[in-house]
């Protein structure tokens, strides 16, 4: 009884593998015994031996493939693009490292000096602008005393005066340079047309 039930098992299990096209593992086996579709493979072909020197010489071919293309590279980079106003001509180029300045080492009495006339540009600065403040505060009250003077004289004259002047600040402008939608237009989708044959 035993021997048929485990032959069943492995006869179900082949029909599993036959049909299923790609790597299956069969669960219906209570045992859990599993089996695959067999794989098409070929052995590893054998790497042929090839002598060091071969290989240290293509190496080295490679290598100074690279140098020349880097080469190239450097060559070519410092071709940019011509800018006539901030072109150098090639003997300043020549004599750059002999016309360049080395860094001012300033003395600390030097630094402290700039240090203070910073701190003291700094004061003043901050002095006229409010200096500024104040006298613009001053300006607007007097301002708007006179108004409040002359609202009390003369309401039209004071309507007058607060009028803007549009002479002050000349501004000009079209009106708008797209037309509204028209109802009902439907736009053209470019210039496409559709050459697709028709059976019928």
């Amino acid at each position: 009884m035993f021997n048929i039930q485990i032959c069943n098992m492995f006869s179900r299990m082949a029909i599993n593998s036959i049909f299923t096209p790609f790597r299956s593992i069969s669960v219906d086996a209570p045992l859990y015994l599993n089996l695959t579709n067999t794989l098409c493979a070929e052995p590893l072909k054998k790497k042929k031996k090839i002598d060091p020197a071969v290989i240290k010489h293509r190496e080295e071919r490679k290598k100074r493939k690279l140098e020349k293309f880097i080469r190239r590279l450097e060559k070519h980079a410092e071709m940019l693009k011509p800018i006539h106003e901030i072109e150098v001509s090639k003997e300043l180029e020549k004599e750059a490292h002999y016309r360049r300045r080395c860094g001012l080492r300033l003395s600390f009495k030097t630094l402290e000096k700039r240090a203070f006339m910073f701190k003291e540009w700094n004061r003043y600065k901050s002095a006229q602008h409010r200096e500024h403040a104040k006298l613009i505060r001053l300006y607007m009250s007097a301002k708007l005393k006179a108004l409040n003077k002359l609202k009390e004289i003369s309401y039209s004259l004071y309507l007058d005066a607060i009028k803007i002047d549009d002479e002050l600040l000349p501004f000009s402008s079209k009106g708008p340079l797209n037309t509204l939608p028209i109802e009902g237009y439907k736009a053209p989708q470019g210039d496409y047309v559709d050459v697709t044959r028709k059976f019928d």
